[in-house]
């Protein structure tokens, strides 16, 4: 079988969540190439329309696999090939790019969301799957915390707080995790995460007391369950589909949008001892990439069938 992946190269490079579910499709066997979608919004998309066609003659794939309700949409302004879509969080929760991604779904001929939150917002009446994106855990090992403060050039006497993202990405909601750290009046540094690569993403996971989540909207975040491979405590609001995965690990703590409730799951997280069993409930799940790819193969044989 031979599956095209259609997904956003703006960054000059594609999400890493998706180069490593492609990974895990080759290792099943699979046959995939990778069509770069270069531009932003609807018009940026569609003016890729005609490169895909021509990668579609060149590759003669038996299925579309599109990244995103943009990608899903422009992969189906041709009718030859069955597109399959996934979507990821920003592509349902942006509400300028959600009648888009709907019409996606109409034409997609199967369709894939990443939470349940997503499926109670469409209300989906054709064919889908709730099927969130896997980790390799081997690229998260459980690493001691002196070894990875040391690696990183962390103090080892210090309390951490690794933030979610960005400080300057809006939807992660740096100002409500800032102002809840000030309140510790300086005994605690809030990290930021970005700029390092996927194994000092690992070592930062280790180094930290605690991870914070404050995101206003997310889809199946990959960062959670990275923080969880690593056994790192984890404080996060209620978003995209936190709440299911973490499930009643000790450790992992849900709490509102309040700065003080905020504070008061902070102070009882840094206090954890040891690291989570955050691990084992990926396993559990069955969140590793190589079993979300059987999933995906099956959708394959289903479509093409």
């Amino acid at each position: 079988m031979r599956v095209l992946i259609v997904a956003s190269y703006n960054k000059g490079y594609f999400a890493p969540f998706i180069s490593e579910q492609v990974s895990a499709l080759i290792r099943e066997g699979i046959e995939c190439e990778c069509f770069e979608v270069q531009g932003k919004g609807v018009f940026g998309y569609m003016k890729n329309v005609n490169n895909l066609k021509s990668a579609i003659k060149a590759f003669c794939p038996d299925l579309l696999f599109a990244h995103y309700g943009l990608s899903g949409l422009m992969a189906n302004f041709q009718r030859k090939v069955p597109v399959v879509t996934t979507y990821h969080g920003s592509d349902i929760n942006d509400p300028i790019v959600l009648p888009l991604s709907k019409l996606s779904m109409r034409l997609s001929r199967y369709n894939i969301f990443v939470s349940q939150k997503q499926i109670d917002i469409v209300n989906p009446k054709r064919k889908y799957a709730l099927i969130p994106c896997g980790i390799n855990l081997e690229d998260y090992p459980v690493v001691p915390k002196v070894e990875a403060r040391r690696k990183m050039g962390l103090n080892e006497n210090k309390k951490y707080v690794l933030f979610a993202g960005a400080f300057d990405n809006t939807v992660k909601n740096y100002p409500l995790a800032k102002a809840a750290v000030e309140l510790f009046e300086g005994d605690v540094t809030l990290l930021e995460l970005k700029g390092y690569s996927r194994a000092e993403v690992a070592l930062m996971m280790n180094a930290a007391d605690t991870f914070l989540m404050t995101s206003f909207s997310e889809g199946s975040p990959q960062v959670i369950k990275e923080a969880m491979a690593c056994g790192c405590p984890i404080v996060s609001v209620d978003v995209g589909d936190v709440k299911e995965v973490f499930g009643t690990v000790p450790g992992h703590f849900i709490c509102s949008y309040s700065v003080n409730k905020i504070v008061e799951m902070l102070t009882i997280s840094l206090d954890f001892k040891g690291r989570t069993e955050g691990r084992n409930r990926i396993v559990e799940l069955g969140l590793t990439n190589d079993i979300i790819a059987k999933k995906l193969v099956d959708i394959v044989k289903y479509v093409l069938s």
